[in-house]
């Protein structure tokens, strides 16, 4: 290592002088610190494996894909992927348990009867800061993303505006919107047997009414598309790539890949 940094001051024309014996000093001491805050951070990660291995180690679980990843990458977002994990809680207990690769990456799967019984409160509940995390450089800490008080203060300013009495007076819009995506689907079918994408055209109608209703702006956004829209879709598709690669968990790996350069 000093040949390394004696070389480094040759390439930076420093005579040998008091300066360069402090600079020497200085970046010895700053890879130390490097290097011992790795090791910091890898101690970390085993402790906090061994207390979620412990803790967890009562909830049954299926194979793992291999030691380090765990299940990750095991259930594709496809609707084969969904079957996966329909037949993995029909042949495993009300709650298993998933692996995603580092121990704070952990996550339960529960069945319908046991999410029914939970009783969590929208300000107490855990969000899924693994995937959650990865959305506040693009959406913030707003509503969605917030907690505890921070969240509470949000949705007291925003409860007002969904009372009935004032709802009601939208209701024409909501059918007004609904129409325009059911006209779309009977196209759609008379054209012959198709396959729909629900969560696209639904997610298209709930834009086209709030943009009605808040910016009264009829956008047309149900029969065309439109560089806003296509953006939308780019981040989500670019955000559901990094929660499946596990690599680009890491901020640091992310920004240097090609996908990380796109999202920013």
């Amino acid at each position: 290592m000093l040949n390394f940094i004696e070389n480094l001051l040759d390439c930076l024309n420093l005579a040998y002088t008091s300066f360069r014996l402090y600079s020497i000093a200085a970046l010895i001491f700053l890879l130390s610190l490097i290097i011992i805050r790795t090791i910091f951070k890898i101690v970390i990660l085993i402790y906090e494996y061994s207390v979620n291995a412990r803790s967890l180690h009562f909830f049954p679980e299926p194979p793992r894909r291999n030691w380090f990843l765990g299940h990750s990458g095991m259930f594709l977002p496809t609707e084969e992927g969904l079957m996966e994990v329909s037949k993995l809680v029909a042949n495993l207990s009300k709650c298993n348990l998933i692996w995603l690769g580092p121990p704070h990456s952990t996550s339960q799967r529960s069945s319908l009867s046991m999410t029914q019984n939970r009783d969590f409160s929208s300000a107490t509940a855990p969000k899924d800061e693994l995937f959650y995390v990865f959305f506040r450089p693009w959406l913030g800490d707003g509503l969605l993303l917030s907690q505890g008080k921070k969240w509470m203060k949000h949705r007291r300013l925003l409860t007002p505006a969904f009372h009935f009495d004032i709802l009601k007076n939208y209701v024409k819009i909501f059918n007004q919107s609904t129409e325009i995506m059911h006209a779309k689907w009977r196209r759609l079918a008379a054209e012959g047997p198709v396959c729909l994408d629900m969560f696209e055209h639904v997610s298209l109608m709930t834009l086209d009414t709030l943009l009605k209703c808040i910016f009264s702006y009829d956008s047309n956004c149900q029969e065309k598309s439109s560089d806003y829209i296509a953006v939308i879709y780019e981040l989500s598709s670019l955000l559901m790539k990094r929660e499946h690669c596990l690599p680009h968990h890491i901020d640091f790996i992310y920004h240097l890949s090609s996908n990380g350069r796109l999202f920013r």
